[in-house]
């Protein structure tokens, strides 16, 4: 198999982050999966290996410590890694109200999902427009084109900031032979439900609401090479965005608070 570039995927141990890691490797990329765990990275990277025959790195990393990404960069220059690829996918959720948590909690989750997405892109991106090839996707979500319900305050917005965030610096780059894309998943078959301890309440939407990691990935896959800016991967995730967009959004809003009720804590 041809060798296709590097590949860089945060959150990489489990659901998304690890579809994310097998598809680029199916496709021939060497792949560097970056998490927390490293029991969960090794097996991984054992099993991606012998599978695909690519080279996987493995980095232990948290992106809540506001050093990381300069000492991620530093270690792939020190490895003589040059990233073609970075999937910026590592985030989770904080249930309850606002005030609920306290801003410390706060203040570490926007570190992951907001701060560390956008400094690993300022910080990878030279070398790609360099290189006049880049590939690089954010996994933001659904609900950050739907009116947002109560509850994970900050969620929503963090990933309308990196769909916004994806069109934007996707039409800085693109005549550089850069493309960025917003992958937009509904619900999803992943650990998120668990880690934030909503999973008993999600079993009970219908199971066509729900996609695999694995098609999540392929579908983020093809359009990112497809130089897509944001894509919402299903085809009832697809219906639900249009609809929030042709909709009164009085009514739009009103739908969403009654929902919301039944699957986040206040």
């Amino acid at each position: 198999m041809t060798r296709q570039g590097v590949a860089l995927v945060t959150g990489a141990s489990s659901g998304i982050g690890e579809a994310f890691a097998e598809v680029f490797a199916a496709e021939g990329f060497d792949v560097v999966i970056m998490a927390r765990r490293e029991a969960r990275l090794r097996a991984v990277q054992s099993r991606l290996s012998e599978k695909y025959g690519v080279r996987v790195d493995v980095m232990v990393e948290d992106l809540e410590d506001p050093t990381a990404p300069a000492r991620i960069c530093a270690d792939l220059e020190a490895r003589g890694l040059k990233i073609d690829v970075l999937v910026n996918n590592a985030g989770y959720g904080v249930p309850g109200s606002y005030i609920a948590s306290g801003w410390d909690v706060h203040e570490r989750f926007l570190q992951i999902m907001v701060v560390a997405v956008a400094e690993l892109t300022h910080r990878l991106l030279p070398g790609m427009i360099e290189r006049r090839y880049g590939r690089i996707i954010n996994v933001a979500s659904l609900a950050g084109l739907v009116p947002a319900p109560a509850g994970h305050t900050l969620y929503a917005a963090s990933k309308a900031f990196l769909i916004k965030f994806s069109e934007s610096l996707g039409h800085e780059v693109r005549r550089h032979g850069v493309f960025v894309t917003a992958v937009c998943p509904g619900f999803t078959y992943s650990e998120f439900h668990d880690v934030t301890g909503t999973r008993a309440r999600m079993k009970s939407l219908p199971r066509f609401m729900w996609l695999s990691a694995s098609d999540v990935a392929r579908h983020g896959y093809d359009a990112v090479m497809a130089g897509e800016s944001v894509v919402v991967t299903g085809r009832v995730n697809a219906a639900i965005a249009t609809l929030v967009r042709i909709l009164p959004q009085r009514l739009v809003i009103g739908v969403g608070r009654r929902i919301g009720r039944r699957y986040r804590k206040e």
